[in-house]
C-alpha cells in the first residue's frame, strides 16, 4: 500500500516517520520531495582496474560542497546527498526517483530503495544531461514514494550505511 500524503502526515506527527529538518512544502500526493544537499562526488572516469574490497577510492571520486550550488559537469556521474535525515520504521519503505523536472532535463538515476529501518541522509548516484547544469542547493530533486510492508520488517536496515551523513562513498 502506497502513502498518501494524509498517511505520511499521520506517520509525520506520531514520529513513526521522521524527516530532519521538516518543510511542509516537500508533502506531496503521494510522497516526500527530498532537497539537494551541498556535498557531490563526481565519479572519475579511470583505466586503472579496481579491486573491490581492496583499493581506496581516493583516486575515483573528486569530492567538493557548495552551500549555494552546485555546478555539475555534462555526461558526467555523480553521488548527491539530501538534507534531510529520515528515521523509517520497520513497517515503511521507500522507492526513490528524480522528480520529473530532472528526468526531463535529462537526468538518470539507478532505481533506488530505502529500506525498513534505515536511518540517515540518502546518497544517490546520477548521470548528468549532456550539458553543463547549475543547480541552487535546497532544490526539491527527489521524489520518494512510501509504501507500507505487510508486516513490519523483522531484520530492519543495519548495514554499513546507517547513520550516514552528506555523501558516503562505498564501503568495504
Amino acid at each position: 500500500m502506497i502513502l498518501s500524503d494524509f498517511d505520511l502526515r499521520a506517520y509525520l506527527s506520531s514520529k513513526r516517520l521522521q524527516v530532519e529538518p521538516f518543510s511542509e512544502e516537500i508533502v506531496r500526493e503521494n510522497g516526500l520531495d527530498l532537497r539537494l544537499g551541498e556535498g557531490f562526488c563526481r565519479i572519475n572516469p579511470s583505466v586503472r582496474e579496481l579491486s573491490i574490497g581492496e583499493d581506496s577510492l581516493g583516486e575515483y571520486f573528486s569530492c567538493r560542497s557548495s552551500s549555494d550550488y552546485l555546478v555539475l559537469e555534462p555526461s558526467a556521474h555523480y553521488l548527491l546527498h539530501t538534507i534531510e535525515y529520515l528515521k523509517m520504521p520497520p513497517e515503511l519503505m521507500g522507492f526513490v526517483e528524480l522528480r520529473s523536472t530532472f528526468a526531463r532535463l535529462g537526468f538518470m538515476m539507478p532505481p533506488t530503495i530505502v529500506d525498513a529501518g534505515f536511518e540517515g541522509q540518502l546518497t544517490i548516484e546520477v548521470l548528468t544531461p549532456p550539458y553543463p547544469i547549475r543547480v541552487k542547493v535546497g532544490t526539491r530533486f527527489l521524489h520518494v514514494v512510501f509504501a507500507k510492508v505487510t508486516t513490519p520488517a523483522i531484520n530492519i536496515y543495519k548495514g554499513k550505511y546507517q547513520g550516514q551523513r552528506g555523501v558516503t562513498l562505498p564501503k568495504w
